[in-house]
């Protein structure tokens, strides 16, 4: 069987090789990368539709020659690239989301998109963790005044101009209890934190066999020394967190968003921010800053920023290249694919063709 792995500048095609190797010994692999094109301008309904992607179709396009089955994680996958390859079989995404694959055109072809959930939990999990720490005990605002060169070290008792507050005893709130949140709450529970969750697409009997307490939404923010937000973005949403929210949340409370940014009501954070409501907020999603000059949010000393981190780590790419290795190896056997993306678009093709 041939195969094409095409990475991109976060996860570049050589981060699969480890994971394919005992797929090279029965088959031909080929590896290329596509480069970032800022300047390219989507011009059909195809290649609008997708989000998220590094490069353009035409660079994926050029690579695929008679090949069944194309690997991507960002590199963009339009009705044109599938279209290019009349051998092509199966796409494997790399990602939790194939928001950067055109399932619809895929599923006309009858070929199935699998993805790789899960593969960056346990990296953003212990950001989550860690941001919450940065927050409670105040890293951010004494890193800022080490560097600021003043002198340090010279008294016992400094420690007690930056007064914070220990995980232990305290509640987190967790919005969203998928693969991430759960893991999160596996954590905190470690550091012996009371846990709530709230999840309308998780029943409360899973929610409970983690040891976590199931509560609605209104319940968890006004429950919560600390609210992290772990929900999937869907059309019904956005900006879960809005005004009415961050003044539902408990003053002096702490928010921390490894999700996504449109998630939250970026003007309404900052005022209950600025009003001392919420005691810091930590970020790894924002809006984009201007591309001259800091993010509006920085404007807040009790503000935590990432440029978009948190599934940033050699582990997590290796997890995505063994999952669609994984899902490969399923797809020669003749077993049932395990993460298929397009399944209702190919089932509702196949009943049309019927």
């Amino acid at each position: 069987m041939r195969i094409l792995v095409v990475g991109d500048p976060f996860c570049p095609s050589a981060a699969f090789r480890t994971a394919f190797g005992q797929l090279e010994l029965e088959n031909e692999v080929a590896y290329a990368d596509v480069t970032d094109e800022p300047a390219w301008t989507p011009s059909t309904a195809s290649e609008r539709g997708l989000r998220e992607y590094m490069g353009t179709p035409d660079q994926v396009s050029a690579s695929l020659e008679h090949h069944e089955v194309l690997v991507v994680q960002g590199a963009p996958v339009s009705d044109a690239v599938i279209a290019a390859d009349p051998a092509l079989r199966l796409i494997c995404c790399a990602r939790g989301g194939p928001v950067n694959v055109d399932l619809r055109a895929a599923a006309k072809r009858g070929i199935p998109v699998v993805t790789t959930p899960g593969k960056n939990a346990d990296a953003v999990a212990e950001l989550a963790i860690c941001l919450m720490i940065m927050i409670a005990r105040r890293l951010p605002e004494t890193i800022r005044y080490v560097d600021s060169g003043v002198p340090i070290f010279h008294d016992n008792y400094e420690g007690g101009s930056w007064l914070g507050h220990d995980l232990a005893g305290h509640t987190l709130g967790l919005v969203g209890f998928g693969q991430i949140g759960r893991r999160v709450a596996e954590r905190a529970q470690a550091f012996k934190m009371r846990v709530l969750a709230y999840d309308p697409y998780v029943s409360a009997e899973a929610i409970a066999n983690a040891g976590v307490e199931e509560c609605n939404l209104p319940a968890l923010l006004r429950s919560s020394d600390v609210v992290s937000l772990h929900a999937r973005l869907q059309p019904d949403n956005h900006r879960l967190f809005d005004a009415h929210a961050f003044s539902s949340m408990r003053r002096g409370s702490y928010f921390v968003n490894t999700a996504r940014h449109e998630l939250i009501d970026e003007q309404a954070l900052m005022e209950a921010l600025a009003s001392g409501h919420l005691a810091a907020a930590a970020l790894d999603v924002a809006t984009p800053s201007p591309l001259a000059g800091r993010h509006r949010l920085l404007e807040y000393p009790n503000v935590v920023l990432v440029p978009h981190v948190g599934g940033a780590t050699q582990e997590t790419l290796e997890h995505g290249a063994e999952m669609a290795a994984a899902e490969i190896e399923r797809f020669m056997k003749g077993v049932p694919l395990v993460n298929v993306a397009n399944a209702t678009e190919l089932a509702t093709n196949a009943e049309a063709v019927r």
